[in-house]
């Protein structure tokens, strides 16, 4: 038991600092290059915070443990939209774009969506357990590379009509600081390794209290696995609000959520079919609820804000959501 514990908080340590290594370097690496502080925000810096479920998802699957990989990405997509977002509008109201209401959060609302409709599709008359397969996985790569080409595209448009930095992700490439030639290797290189052995004991860990608690490893991964490694959009998140820099916050969960299905899911279900498990219609109900409640606070309530309120309510259901999965472990 003791073990495990070791395990997942060393684990978790590793990956989080592997994480940040890995994306500072990797930014450094992308200027010496000469890409732009735009496209490094959009890709780099932008997705450099969802390696941790990734790391875990992938590895979960190469193992055999499809529970965590399903559980810690519908687990962390509830985790930022309903928690993340709830906090960083109580901490200050964020005021929402209308390009964002209008061609992200959609985005975020179809990924939820689309694992509803995979998620269900018993209901919907598919023989078999529901699961991600691999033809499903490659479907949401190709989302994904949609997704990016949508974005630089109106990257572009933007850098052409705009020259002082706006946008969350030209902020972000801005702040990236020069690095010399071996140090970014060096912490590319060592961001990778930490990644790849954080996960790799994480997930024993996690499979290890699964068995200790008499709790299956879907449970595990919508919880402690979702929360732990949803740790470093909620530090960017709440730090950027703090700062008075919402968009940044709000930017890196819309980010993370639409990287997490489309990209995290797709790649760990191509490596193997992910079947859902315990992860049911109740956890991909409440993933698609949170989804709607996020446009709908963000487009008809507050003048295109997220207030106060309305982030009370969203702490609120995701506090409620957890009771509920934990008392129907």
């Amino acid at each position: 038991m003791i073990l495990n514990f070791v395990f997942l908080v060393g684990g978790l340590v590793l990956i989080l600092v592997g994480a940040n290594a890995l994306t500072d370097g990797a930014s450094a690496l992308a200027k010496r290059w000469g890409v732009s502080d735009l496209v490094i925000g959009l890709t780099v810096v932008a997705f450099g915070t969802s390696a941790p479920e990734l790391a875990i998802s992938v590895l979960s699957s190469i193992e055999g443990n499809a529970g965590i990989a399903v559980g810690n990405v519908v687990g962390s997509n509830i985790f930022n939209i309903l928690l993340i977002i709830g906090v960083v509008a109580l901490c200050r109201p964020m005021k929402v774009e209308r390009s964002i209401l209008a061609n992200d959060i959609p985005l975020v609302l179809l990924s939820s969506v689309a694992l509803l409709v995979i998620g269900c599709s018993a209901a919907l008359g598919v023989a078999g357990a529901p699961e991600i397969s691999r033809v499903d996985g490659l479907l949401l790569l190709l989302f994904f590379l949609v997704f990016l080409h949508y974005t630089f595209s109106r990257a572009r448009r933007r850098a052409v009509s705009v020259t002082d930095p706006e946008s969350p992700e030209e902020r972000a490439g801005a702040e990236i600081k020069p690095m010399k030639l071996w140090k970014s290797l060096l912490w590319v290189g060592g961001g990778l390794a930490m990644l790849i052995f954080g996960g790799n004991i994480f997930v024993d860990g996690a499979s290890g209290l699964a068995a200790a608690f008499g709790v299956s490893e879907d449970i595990i991964g919508l919880t402690i696995v979702a929360a732990g490694t949803s740790l470093p959009e909620l530090a960017t998140s709440v730090t950027a609000a703090r700062k008075g820099n919402t968009g940044i916050a709000l930017g890196n969960v819309i980010g993370s959520c639409i990287f997490n299905v489309f990209m995290v899911a797709g790649v760990a279900a191509v490596v193997r079919p992910l079947p859902f498990g315990e992860i049911g219609s109740v956890d991909l109900l409440t993933l698609t609820g949170a989804s709607v409640l996020f446009w709908l606070f963000g487009y008809f309530f507050g003048k295109r804000t997220i207030t106060r309120a309305e982030g009370a309510l969203m702490t609120t259901c995701y506090l409620g959501y957890m009771v509920w999965t934990v008392v129907n472990a």
